[in-house]
């Protein structure tokens, strides 16, 4: 949803109200991170720029620590038993929300749907 609302294909204000307590996984702050310095041409590498810097200095970034590895590894051990592989970076999502009992907010149900204890809401982009 963060990569979409950057392009401007979602609005975040749809998907997530006052009241909710966000935060992000390190690997989503990495893949953002890597989308600027990926971006081409100054004025898209500075927009981008912008965007991220907002973004992180008012949304907590959840570390990949020892509670993360673990609820990680329980959903890697289910992917590999019932031959359903995911993204890594998607179940490194994942497992963090699992680990701190959070929701993920996404547009691509795949990489989250059926992981037990994954709590997944469901957002359109306007793409």
């Amino acid at each position: 949803m963060l990569i979409a609302a950057e392009r401007g294909g979602a609005v975040l204000e749809e998907h997530i109200g006052d009241g909710d307590d966000v935060t992000i996984a390190a690997i989503t702050a990495a893949e953002l991170l890597v989308g600027e310095l990926l971006a081409t041409g100054r004025k898209r590498r500075a927009e981008r720029s912008a965007f991220i810097a907002g973004l992180l200095a008012t949304v907590p970034v959840e570390p990949y620590d020892l509670v993360v590895a673990r609820a990680h590894a329980d959903l890697l051990v289910h992917t590999r038993r019932t031959g359903t592989p995911r993204g890594a970076h998607d179940l490194l999502i994942a497992a963090t929300a699992h680990a701190h009992r959070r929701t993920v907010v996404t547009a691509e149900l795949a990489g989250f749907d059926g992981l037990p204890g994954v709590l997944v809401r469901h957002a359109t982009t306007h793409d």
